[in-house]
């Protein structure tokens, strides 16, 4: 009988974000409890409370540097709603091609440097050889393709969003800028190459998938919920209704942004400051929900755009749908990516997209409470902000991506734990010779 004893990790590295690991192993390594710590919190919505509102999409970004232009738009749109205020189509285009640009860099960064050396390299490879700077020594070429789509996403939010980071130009009821003709241009001229790097992503993304087909299809298949935002049953990142599938595949709930209380539950854990999100009408833990890109894939009926549809299919040909394999996130990532690229496209060929009509003049400060949404690159980015009859931001409710994973994290690792320690699951799986060799 071996002893009791506490794994700890902390932080937890390749994360977008701060936290840490605790696992609690019984005798025999029996696994008593997984915690996914957050240890901090930030108090954006106290921030925001007694400021105009108008400022608030100014101020949410702050929330995160690795996604403040999801913050920034669901902020925005959350003082629209409350105001009853509906921006005109070209502000929405340039809210949506910086939306896509986001979402483009953030899946590369992702891909390239918080997942591939473990899959490229081999998940017991040497700490101080799987790591990002690995990739750009062995694989230069892949390192330049996966800066050149990074660098394409973070250029185009800075001429869309005035800056790459924190950006500043949505407002009430609009955008404060227009997109030139020189710069719409300038970025139609990039597309081809944009479109190669893609496509040299979709095929390295493919060749990890089939090497470790055995890991992803046994290891941490964890059933939960899914939440996603869709826009008639299309996978959408800006625009559309929040939609939540059982573990089982069905859709049980449709609903529009506004009456999300009825369906988002929260739960406090002891050991965290974030807060679980699930699916109210199951009851806690029976309704833990996942966000994110898998997430995303499971809702939809379909993908907005060709050829991320095709690459939807080959997804689902392999993993089926619902997909409750956790490994599968880095795959839609990959689906998700070719969606931004081509929604990118779209938008910079439309003929709006340079209109100079962007903005209202007429917006007024009210009483009023407002929701917006959109989906970050990690998942669902809930904002519902009160106003009084100033215009003063009276209470603010924020339910971030973090929020609607953890729990689900918590149970695909409590998944994993056991297999690992009581069932020694990885003596048994396939593990491919490392993609490239040190």
């Amino acid at each position: 009988m071996g002893e009791e004893k506490t794994i700890r990790i902390d932080p937890v590295t390749r994360l977008e974000g701060h936290g840490a690991l605790t696992i609690k192993l019984g005798k025999d390594n029996k696994v008593k409890d997984i915690q996914y710590n957050v240890g901090s919190t930030r108090f954006f919505e106290k921030f925001l409370t007694g400021r105009p509102m108008e400022e608030a999409p100014r101020i949410a970004p702050r929330i995160c540097g690795i996604c403040p232009i999801p913050h920034h738009l669901a902020s925005v749109k959350a003082v629209e709603a409350a105001w009853d205020v509906t921006p005109p189509p070209a502000a929405v285009k340039l809210r949506r091609l910086m939306i896509e640009a986001k979402q483009l860099s953030s899946h590369a960064i992702h891909f390239y440097a918080l997942a591939a050396p473990d899959f490229v390299f081999g998940p017991f490879a040497d700490p101080a050889v799987r790591n990002v700077a690995a990739v750009l020594k062995h694989l230069p070429d892949v390192t330049v393709q996966a800066i050149k789509i990074m660098q394409f996403g973070q250029e185009l939010i800075r001429d869309v969003g005035a800056k790459a980071i924190h950006p500043v130009t949505a407002i009430p009821g609009g955008m404060l800028n227009a997109l030139t003709e020189e710069d719409r241009d300038k970025w139609l001229k990039q597309i081809p190459e944009l479109f190669e790097n893609v496509n040299k992503t979709v095929e390295l993304a493919k060749t990890v998938v089939n090497a470790y087909i055995d890991v992803i299809t046994k290891l941490a298949v964890t059933p939960t919920y899914y939440i996603g935002l869709t826009n008639n049953g299309v996978l959408d990142i800006y625009e559309g209704n929040v939609r939540v599938m059982g573990p089982d595949g069905k859709v049980v709930a449709d609903f529009e942004p506004k009456d999300y209380t009825k369906y988002y539950g929260e739960h406090i854990p002891d050991h965290s400051y974030a807060t679980h999100i699930y699916y109210k009408p199951a009851g806690y833990p029976d309704g833990i929900w996942r966000a994110n890109t898998l997430a995303r894939c499971n809702v939809a009926e379909k993908m907005a755009t060709p050829l991320a549809q095709e690459a939807l299919k080959e997804m689902r040909d392999l993993v089926g749908r619902p997909s409750h394999h956790t490994f599968v996130y880095h795959y839609a990532r990959i689906v998700e990516l070719v969606q931004a690229a081509e929604w990118i496209k779209i938008l910079l060929e439309d003929p709006l997209i340079v209109s100079d009509d962007i903005k209202l003049t007429d917006v007024e400060p009210k009483a009023g409470d407002g929701v917006g949404i959109v989906e970050a690159p990690r998942g669902t980015l809930l904002h519902n902000y009160t106003s009084d009859e100033e215009g003063m931001l009276v209470h603010a409710n924020l339910i971030v991506a973090t929020n609607n994973n953890i729990a689900g994290i918590e149970k695909s690792l409590m998944t994993a734990a056991k297999q690992i320690f009581e069932d020694k699951a990885l003596d048994s799986l396939k593990l491919p010779d490392p993609l490239v060799k040190t």
